[in-house]
């Protein structure tokens, strides 16, 4: 009995340790600033990152000469239906906090373990826009086109497609208004792949400031000020 006390507490205390090490990484390492790559060509493409508090997202033009969003993310798929938004924002994340999880008091021990640990998978939330405003909450960036080009292909590797290369709709009320849509996304979450990560990495794919990585908005938004 004793030794299998002993067991339990250093399993205990284990986890206490890696929880507390994951803490001070997820504080230290985005402090660590990735810089913007110098460029001379001209930054013709504007784009945004926007946080709910929690979340960032990456915000884009609907449509430019390198791609028209509304031809995949189609504006049908919306309960509002318009057909003319400006901007289209994207955000990666843990499927079930996204369709399970409208409100924290929501959230289910069983939703946070299996997104904390790669057990469950993931969607694509796509938000329509008339306009963006600046603030705290929303910055704003310029991008060349080659920049573009790159965002473009990493946000779309993201997405799952059917065999006619179409973006795989989720069928649900759990969206957030009547200009959003979910799909499906590769890749797992995770407390180390979290939804800020994947907006992270976009940045770095865009050649824009970043942090070296970071679980948070914070971590992205601390580069923006």
């Amino acid at each position: 009995m004793k030794k299998i006390l002993i067991k339990v507490l250093k399993m205990i205390g284990l986890i206490i340790g890696a929880v507390f090490l994951y803490l001070i990484l997820a504080f230290l390492l985005p402090m660590i600033p990735v810089q913007a790559e110098e460029t001379k060509n001209p930054k013709v493409v504007e784009v945004y990152i926007l946080t709910n508090g929690v979340h960032t997202d990456i915000v884009v033009p609907t449509k430019t000469s390198h791609i028209d969003w509304s031809t995949k993310i189609l504006y049908a798929n919306t309960k509002g239906k318009q057909t003319d938004f400006k901007y289209t924002s994207f955000g990666w994340g843990d499927k079930g906090f996204y369709l399970d999880t409208p409100t924290w008091a929501d959230l289910k021990f069983s939703t946070a373990f299996n997104a904390a640990f790669w057990l469950s998978d993931s969607a694509m939330h796509v938000t329509f826009y008339n306009t963006m405003k600046e603030g705290n909450d929303c910055k704003r960036m310029m991008l060349t086109e080659k920049q573009y080009k790159n965002l473009i292909a990493f946000i779309d590797k993201k997405f799952v497609k059917d065999t006619n290369g179409k973006y795989v709709l989720i069928p649900t009320d759990a969206v957030y208004g009547k200009d959003d849509a979910f799909y499906d996304a590769n890749g797992s979450y995770s407390f180390l792949y979290t939804c800020n990560t994947w907006a992270n990495n976009a940045l770095k794919a865009a050649g824009q400031k970043a942090a070296l990585w970071s679980p948070s908005d914070f971590g992205i938004f601390r580069h923006y000020k």
